[in-house]
């Protein structure tokens, strides 16, 4: 009993709500369930009217309640939309997952403008706005939980993806500086960064076993990671737990960013 009451203390999400945009698959639609499973109410954000309710009957079937939130986030009034819409839908706004993006893989030589501010719109401003759209609910409401969902590609520079890496690194730099000006309106920001995952999005990649085969010899548990193994890492975010955790980076990477081995990273688990 006092385990329970424990858990529930720190980590039960009844009676919160939570906007999480890019919910539609992959990682968002996982980190939807895990919520509702928790006890919030959830906004589903997407672009895809099917896939969308898709999540939200993911999550109505996990004992939750979902409110599909269909449409874009490329300008500052989609994103301003898109709160106002969410917060009449739940009737409060404690939680906002910024989980959508996008990416489009080219050398530096070959990306455009039109490249660049297509990733920036999504991965950065989005995120920004969103944000800043959010704020005054959670003041009013006395606090509030923002995470931003980053990218590996912020501590480790690949080629072939300049644009999405330099958008995911602003992020990072963003989650410190939203989280000092707003520590005084009791709203922790975090970045929640996955390493190298299997998502409908990834799939391609991990399919080219050239491909496959670099990233399993540089990850230490020669695997990639799969999205319910954010959920752990979320829940401490989006909960009770993390009152005193803000500004902060959390990695969930098999190991990557720790380092290599001498003696095995030619082998293969």
């Amino acid at each position: 009993m006092q385990m329970n009451s424990l858990w529930e203390r720190c980590f039960s999400l009844t009676g919160k709500t939570a906007l999480i945009t890019g919910a539609s698959g992959g990682i968002g639609r996982t980190l939807a369930v895990a919520l509702a499973e928790a006890g919030a109410a959830v906004g589903i954000h997407g672009r895809n009217r099917e896939r969308t309710e898709e999540t939200c009957r993911a999550v109505e079937e996990a004992g939750g309640r979902a409110a599909p939130l269909i449409g874009d986030i490329e300008t500052i009034e989609q994103c301003r939309s898109l709160v106002t819409e969410a917060h009449a839908a739940l009737g409060q706004l404690d939680i906002l997952i910024n989980c959508a993006a996008t990416n489009r893989r080219k050398p530096m030589l070959e990306a455009t403008q039109e490249d660049f501010d297509a990733i920036v719109a999504i991965n950065l401003r989005a995120p920004y706005f969103l944000s800043q759209a959010t704020h005054p609910y959670m003041v009013a409401q006395g606090g509030g939980k923002i995470i931003h969902i980053g990218s590996i590609n912020s501590f480790y520079g690949l080629d072939n993806v300049s644009i999405y890496g330099l958008s995911k690194g602003g992020l990072a730099q963003l989650t410190k500086v939203m989280a000092v000006e707003w520590a005084r309106d009791n709203i922790q920001v975090n970045c929640l960064t996955p390493g190298f995952f299997l998502t409908p999005l990834t799939e391609g990649l991990w399919s080219q076993e050239d491909k496959a085969r670099w990233f399993r010899m540089r990850i230490p548990v020669r695997r990639p990671g799969t999205p319910d193994e954010l959920v752990g890492a979320l829940l401490l975010l989006a909960s009770p737990a993390s009152s005193y955790i803000t500004g902060q980076n959390i990695v969930v990477d098999g190991g990557f960013l720790a380092g290599g081995s001498w003696l095995r990273d030619n082998e293969l688990l």
